[in-house]
């Protein structure tokens, strides 16, 4: 397969993706806000297991959607991808009745519309060699409400009808497009909720936060040959979550 663009690989789950697609033997560029130290940290680690690989990192904000628009318009014109992870993303949390517009834009630029512009940018050479794989990374809040994330799951659901969508329109040119769902992901995310993560923990069936390693593996197996039958599929990685009813005894 042609090269791999990840956003958001520099730390968390994205990290653990980069990682994981290189291992798999796939060329993987990623882009980066402003950690330009963990950049390269996860260079490094990627190139000292795998030294025939190429990994590099490009940095963009995706909030800006001039420099999003930029970025796009030099991916068409250096070609050659054929795979595509959106994995960076950015929270909001209020509650609904008092969620502020701008804040949510914010939110919906990040998650929804700077992956719909890189999508525009790298969607036709995949369907010209019959062979792609998109993969957006969205949340078990688009499929469950949770007090104080309505900024936040109306952007991933959002990115979900649009993956769904797209899924339909590029199916037959040998495009897939698939939606990972993590549950609560032991990263940098969860750090303000720490208070709660004995309570959350005991929440969820299989006892324990996902990994990053949990959510990538998922991601490498969407991206590899043997996917190319699933596309359109919304995946949860959540431990049991969204399979059970929310009441307890």
């Amino acid at each position: 397969m042609g090269k791999i663009l990840v956003t958001g690989g520099a730390k968390g789950i994205g990290a653990a993706v980069v990682s994981s697609l290189v291992a798999a033997g796939h060329d993987v560029v990623f882009t980066y806000r402003s950690s330009r130290e963990e950049a390269d940290k996860v260079i490094a680690g990627a190139l000292a297991l795998h030294p025939q690989r190429s990994v590099s990192a490009r940095s963009l904000d995706l909030s800006d959607a001039a420099a999003v628009n930029a970025f796009a318009e030099s991916l068409e014109a250096e070609g050659g991808y054929l795979g595509f992870v959106h994995v960076a993303g950015q929270t909001y949390d209020t509650l609904a009745a008092v969620m502020d517009a701008e804040k949510a834009q914010a939110v919906m630029q990040v998650n929804l519309f700077a992956a719909t512009r890189i999508v525009n940018a790298l969607v036709r050479d995949m369907s010209r060699a019959r062979k792609g794989r998109i993969v957006f990374m969205g949340s078990v809040t688009a499929l469950q409400a949770n007090v104080g994330n309505a900024a936040y799951a109306a952007s991933k659901g959002a990115l979900l009808a649009y993956a769904r969508t797209l899924a339909i329109e590029s199916a037959r040119r040998g495009v897939t497009v698939n939606y990972v769902a993590p549950g609560f992901v032991k990263t940098d995310m969860m750090a303000g909720y720490a208070a709660y993560h004995e309570t959350m923990q005991k929440q969820i069936p299989a006892g324990r936060f996902a990994t990053p390693e949990d959510v990538a593996g998922m991601v490498t197996f969407l991206i590899s040959d043997q996917a190319a039958y699933v596309t359109g599929a919304v995946l949860p990685v959540d431990g049991g979550l969204t399979a059970q009813i929310g009441v307890h005894r």
